[in-house]
């Protein structure tokens, strides 16, 4: 499900207004809110995990949910790599 915590630097931005977005995370994306109000819910659940401004929250890859959007979203947020390298000494 969703992760609410607190601080971090990301570096892409994105903004949306009030209303209801279909979306689906190829990526788990981590997101701070600058400003805004949500109720995100899973596909299938009638179960939400609400967000807003302040909160830097973790999105699983492959989640999908519908965000009810009740205060305009202004948010930065980055797409974590699913490689990781090791190096050897």
């Amino acid at each position: 499900m969703f992760y609410v915590c607190n601080l971090v630097c990301l570096d892409e931005r994105w903004g949306c207004s009030a209303g209801k977005y279909q979306l689906k995370f190829d990526a788990e994306e981590i997101c701070y809110l600058v400003k805004g109000k949500v109720k995100a819910y899973p596909k299938g659940s009638s179960e939400f995990v609400e967000f807003g401004t302040g909160d830097l929250v973790t999105i699983p890859k492959g989640m999908s949910c519908t965000w009810d959007v009740s205060v305009a979203v202004d948010k930065y947020y980055k797409f974590q790599s699913t490689t990781s390298s090791q190096s050897s000494s």
